[in-house]
């Protein structure tokens, strides 16, 4: 039995997964287990969550593969630093860290004292880890491929074909040239500071006009060949030493642009600051500028290739808005974005790379990523001792405890909560792979209450009134309510929802008339199912207002989290697994 370790490791958003064969174990983030958001480091957790699951030693691994291999690109890497000649500390701050994450044996040894791995180890390029984790789990027998991100081994993107169970990489873009960074360097302009904020600039483009396209079209300058540059005079990455801390906690990033940027916008917004229109004007004008260079690439491969077929990964796939316009705006007809599409997926990509590798290319792949749930999971005799365990304090806020073992019984109770106006902590079945929750770590609300959302950010969220929530719709349900009939179980793109349907489900319609939908199919989580369909029985209304299970936190993992955020926030239900927990005294909507 062949298995392989997949690792994202000195990265944003550290991760593991375990292959076996060819089909895919378990797969989680660190950040899940060490609670820290975007948690960067080895992700010694998640690798023991993974062996855990299968049920086996690290000595029963036969390789290991990690998403990124120091010797790509050497030559451009070279050919930078003789013509460019950049700072010296920076150039010395690389090598340092190639040193530090040069020996994966030795991090297992420190790791996993006491066992041993005798396997082998597979340094796969960062850009083909990316393609790997969309096209060798995706449905497609062959598709044009794409990665877009920051950097990775010298590269921001690269693009090809996947036929079989090979992928060809037939172009990139080299540092210092970047979608990714100019979207985190304006995110850092408009006072969005941490790693990962960029999704806060989506939220509040639809706010503005792109009134600044025109000075973001002298940031970033397209190509013949369907490629992009950046006019580097609005940036320092390429020529001076940025502060990155990637070590054993939150990733951070120091100030990516230039002067020179303030001088073309105005000021960058400082902390504290107002959100002012102009703000709103510049972030619709960055998502412009970003859907644009992206739809320019994905024309011109279509040309190139003539297939409709899409696998899409890398951090820039996170840009659920643009990606929801690819079928409006290139002949792309068929679309697939995995859950884990940014540096968490490369785990995956990195281990069915490597998996091919050992099998020399069969052209057999008998695994496609269907659905999220990947991580761990827990029997309802454990999730009943926990509730045991913090049972005064349930006491002093006046909870009552019940289980429900029958699931119509459950589904109904739950779904009458949402639709009394409530708000349902929902813990069900294994964790969710990547940055959304899917409805196993998810906080439920009714979508057609137009106050819902300043009652969940009241109650619990307590985040910026731009940032939308999301609909979960049954999938039979998509093309009645959406303008375009996409199977999106991941959460991975925005549509527009119908004019007239838009006031039925205020609370999950943005400014702009769209959602981020999450279509919920039976077959890949049949509860989840169960409760938007019984929802959908009372109200006429096929949605849910779904939104990930934390406060300003990652999401939850275990029971114990999700107990204690309910604990703490003024959540009205908690329900885990056939346990329901409700508050007598906050049953009432507000």
């Amino acid at each position: 039995m062949t298995y392989i370790l997949g690792i994202n490791a000195y990265h944003g958003d550290s991760s593991a997964c375990l292959v076996k064969e060819d089909t895919l174990v378990a797969a989680a983030e660190e950040e899940r287990f060490r609670r820290i958001k975007h948690w960067a480091g080895f992700p010694s957790e998640a690798i023991r969550y993974c062996l855990a699951e299968a049920k086996i030693g690290l000595g029963e691994v036969s390789h290991v593969a990690i998403n990124q291999d120091p010797r790509a690109n050497l030559w451009r890497k070279i050919g930078f630093a003789i013509a460019k000649r950049p700072d010296l500390g920076l150039m010395i701050d690389r090598i340092r860290n190639k040193k530090e994450r040069a020996n994966m044996r030795e991090e297992l040894a420190r790791t996993f004292q006491g066992e041993s791995f005798a396997g082998e180890v597979h340094e796969v390029e960062h850009h083909l880890a990316h393609l790997g984790s969309a096209f060798l789990v995706s449905p497609f027998d062959d598709a044009v491929v794409v990665s877009v991100d920051g950097f990775g081994d010298f590269a921001s993107a690269a693009w090809g074909l996947g036929s079989g169970s090979e992928i060809r990489v037939e172009d990139k873009v080299y540092f210092p040239h970047s979608l990714g960074i100019f979207y985190q360097a304006l995110t850092q302009y408009l006072g969005f500071p941490h790693y990962g904020d960029e999704y806060k600039v989506m939220g509040l483009a639809p706010y503005g006009e792109p009134k600044y396209l025109a000075e973001m079209r002298r940031i970033v300058q397209l190509q013949d060949d369907g490629s992009y540059r950046l006019n580097l005079d609005y940036f320092r990455h390429h020529k001076e030493k940025i502060d990155y801390e990637w070590e054993n906690g939150e990733p951070r990033v120091g100030g990516l642009f230039s002067e020179a940027l303030g001088e073309l916008l105005g000021s960058a917004r400082g902390k504290g600051d107002e959100l002012t229109q102009h703000h709103k004007d510049i972030a619709r004008s960055v998502q412009a500028m970003y859907e644009e260079a992206f739809f320019h690439l994905l024309n011109t491969l279509y040309k190139r290739y003539g297939l409709n077929r899409l696998a899409l990964a890398g951090g820039c796939a996170m840009n659920s808005v643009a990606n929801g316009k690819i079928c409006r705006n290139t002949p792309f007809k068929r679309i697939y974005i995995q859950s884990a599409a940014g540096d968490a997926g490369g785990a995956i990509g990195a281990a069915f790379v490597a998996w091919h590798k050992v099998r020399k290319r069969s052209a057999n792949r008998g695994f496609v990523m269907d659905h999220a749930y990947w991580g761990p999971q827990f029997s309802n005799a454990e999730l009943g001792r926990v509730l045991q365990t913090r049972r005064d304090e349930l006491d002093a806020q006046t909870c009552v405890i019940e289980e429900i073992a029958d699931e119509a019984a459950l589904c109904q109770r739950a779904a009458q909560a949402i639709a009394d106006g409530q708000v349902v902590g929902w813990f069900q079945g294994r964790m969710e792979w990547g940055p959304r929750a899917l409805g196993n770590r998810s906080i439920l609300g009714d979508p057609r209450r137009a106050d819902m959302k300043d009652i969940l950010n009241l109650k619990i969220k307590r985040r910026e009134s731009f940032r939308p929530f999301a609909p979960s719709i049954l999938r039979e349900a998509v093309p009645e309510w959406f303008e375009q009939d996409g199977d999106v179980p991941f959460m991975t793109q925005v549509y527009p929802i119908r004019e007239e349907k838009r006031s039925m489900i205020p609370a999950v319609t943005h400014v702009d008339g769209s959602g981020r939908l999450q279509t919920v199919h039976c077959e890949a989580n049949p509860r989840y199912y169960r409760l938007i369909e019984a929802f959908h029985a009372m109200t006429g209304v096929p949605v849910v207002l779904n939104t990930s299970f934390n406060e300003n936190e990652p999401v939850v993992c275990k029971p114990e989290e999700a107990l204690a955020c309910f604990l703490k926030t003024k959540m009205d239900i908690l329900v885990l697994g056939n346990w329901v927990v409700s508050r007598k005294a906050e049953g009432n909507p507000p």
